[in-house]
């Protein structure tokens, strides 16, 4: 498998993300902006249209609940959504990139796609991934990290306030002031925006705080994000092995939970006696 050369290494330990340019052909890039346009009447679980239920950012950020739905999306929980989506989950060499970092001992998580359209109303935020229970926790630069996430550019994303991935370079290994107020923004001293084109994908630490810029560049960003967790931690998305399973590969069943026998105590803390195998081996 593919591994991270030297200069891949040292950022990740210093910075806690990766820029991977060209991950997805035109024609990939193409296919899944398409297959965003499928889903979206779908029905699926979106957490900005939820109430009453602890969903972290919707929930308290100004103008979160003002974006309009024909231009705003954030699909959760996609892979049983067509075959486009499951095959992303081990995709090269972002995937062997993940499993140099991580080891092999790992799980599919979550995986999203959002559309974020260009507004006024929408500032952008920073957080963390895992939410409450994850953004305090930190791992050394030589450790695993528990969990990470691909993030996959549809659009071009050029020029300040443009939707941007944003990040606070080093913020995954020592302490950030979430606790201030007013809250630290994409705007904070410190905050990078991170431009690419479409096809680009970023991989970065679930500590690493970041979030999106806001988007005032007259047209939508698209994206879709792949977490990844380490095989002992639980999935965000599903409670049980997902029925598209049966039509996976077995290395893609592997990362959605299927360990090659029924649930028993212990399980997914003791890894499968053939999982390097698996994860490592031809997909």
């Amino acid at each position: 498998m593919l591994r991270l050369d030297d200069e891949q290494r040292r950022q990740w330990a210093v910075d806690g993300y990766l820029h991977l340019e060209g991950a997805l052909s035109p024609e990939q890039v193409a296919r899944y902006s398409a297959e965003l346009d499928r889903i979206r009447p779908l029905p699926g679980w979106e957490p900005a249209k939820t109430t009453g239920l602890p969903i972290g950012h919707y929930e308290v950020l100004p103008g979160a609940r003002d974006l309009d739905d024909a231009g705003f999306m954030d699909r959760r929980d996609l892979v049983d959504y067509g075959p486009a989506f499951l095959e992303l989950i081990d995709h090269p060499p972002v995937f062997d990139l993940v499993v140099d970092i991580m080891g092999p001992n790992i799980l599919l998580s979550m995986t999203q796609a959002i559309v974020r359209p260009s507004t006024d109303k929408f500032p952008g935020y920073i957080h963390t991934d895992g939410g409450e229970a994850l953004r305090e926790v930190r791992v050394t630069e030589t450790s695993r990290p528990l969990a990470m996430k691909a993030l996959y550019l549809l659009s071009d994303v050029v020029g300040e306030d443009g939707g941007a991935f944003t990040v606070f370079p080093g913020s995954h290994m020592r302490p950030f002031p979430f606790h201030l107020d007013p809250p630290l923004t994409p705007k904070t001293p410190g905050a990078v925006q991170l431009p690419g084109r479409a096809g680009d994908c970023y991989l970065f630490s679930h500590s690493l705080w970041h979030g999106p810029s806001a988007n005032l560049s007259g047209r939508a960003r698209k994206t879709l994000l792949y977490n990844y967790c380490q095989l002992f931690l639980r999935s965000y998305d599903h409670h049980d092995v997902p029925a598209v399973a049966a039509c996976a590969t077995p290395r893609q069943r592997r990362l959605l939970g299927d360990l090659g026998y029924d649930f028993r105590p212990g399980s997914y803390f003791y890894v499968p006696v053939d999982q390097r195998e698996v994860i490592c081996g031809a997909g």
